[in-house]
């Protein structure tokens, strides 16, 4: 079971095993959900595609194909179910 602290501010720190578990990094939203029984969910906040539009581009970067962005994506996800 993972715990935290709430600080005197309301803050607190997800357990690094509940972030790496939901895939959360940095920047990302969640949401609390209150449950009748005074249980509190918390779910992570998918983006939409106009959120991270542009992210990837860089001046001078190479175009990649779309089989080498399927591939590296495909290889990304054989390594995460290991």
């Amino acid at each position: 079971m993972a715990l935290a602290t709430l600080t005197s501010k309301g803050q607190v720190t997800i357990p690094k095993a509940v972030r790496d578990s939901l895939r959360l990094h940095a920047g990302d939203k969640v949401e609390f959900v209150i449950t009748q029984s005074r249980e509190a969910l918390l779910r992570p906040i998918t983006k939409k595609v106009d959120d991270v539009f542009g992210r990837l581009h860089k001046l001078g970067r190479k175009p990649v194909s779309v089989e080498k962005m399927d591939a590296g994506i495909r290889q990304k996800m054989q390594a995460s179910f290991k």
